[in-house]
C-alpha cells in the first residue's frame, strides 16, 4: 500500500493552542483505506516551513502522497498553495478542481479555495480544506482516483482505460 505524510498549516494548532481535527480526519480515511501514515506533523503558516517539510516527505523520506490540510484560504497567512507550487515540478490541477467542483454542490463558498496539487519527483501532493467537514468530504470524493494515479506514478500500472 501507500506511504503517507499529513502536514496541518495552523499557527493556532502548532503552538498547542488548537486541537487539530482536520489531520485526524485525514488519518482515520487513510488508515481505513489500508494507507500508511509515516509522518504526521502541524507547522505554522509559514511557506519556507511548508516547502521545508513537503521536500522532506518526497526527498528524504521517499513518501507516495502528502496531504495537506489548511492553508488555502484567503488570509495573508495563507500560504500552503505557494508553498506547493514552489516544491512541485509538474502540476496536476484536476485534483484540485474536482474538489472544488464536488464542494460547490455543497457551498458557494468553496469558490474561495486556492488549493493546489502536484506532484514532486515520485509524490503527489494535495492541498486539503482546513475544516473536518470538508476534509472528510473532500477526500472521500478523490481517494479511489488518488488510488489509481498513485499506480500510474509509482509505475505499479501504466494503463488509464477500464
Amino acid at each position: 500500500m501507500f506511504r503517507v505524510g499529513i502536514i496541518t498549516a495552523s499557527d493556532k494548532g502548532s503552538k498547542g493552542e488548537r486541537e487539530d481535527l482536520s489531520g485526524k480526519v485525514i488519518f482515520d480515511i487513510l488508515e481505513k483505506k489500508g494507507y500508511t501514515v509515516e509522518r504526521y506533523i502541524i507547522l505554522p503558516d509559514d511557506e519556507d516551513e511548508l516547502s521545508r517539510e513537503m521536500s522532506n516527505m518526497s526527498d528524504e523520506l521517499k513518501l507516495d502522497l502528502v496531504l495537506t490540510t489548511g492553508g488555502t484560504g484567503f488570509s495573508k497567512r495563507d500560504v500552503t498553495p505557494e508553498a506547493t507550487i514552489k516544491v512541485c515540478d509538474r502540476m496536476a490541477p484536476g485534483i484540485s478542481e474536482a474538489i472544488r467542483y464536488y464542494s460547490l454542490s455543497i457551498t458557494p463558498r468553496a469558490m474561495l479555495s486556492r488549493a493546489v496539487s502536484g506532484i514532486r519527483r515520485d509524490t503527489l501532493i494535495i492541498n486539503l480544506p482546513g475544516s473536518p467537514k470538508a476534509v472528510r468530504e473532500a477526500l472521500e470524493y478523490i481517494i479511489d482516483s488518488v488510488h489509481h494515479g498513485l499506480e500510474i506514478l509509482t509505475g505499479k500500472t501504466g494503463e488509464c482505460a477500464r
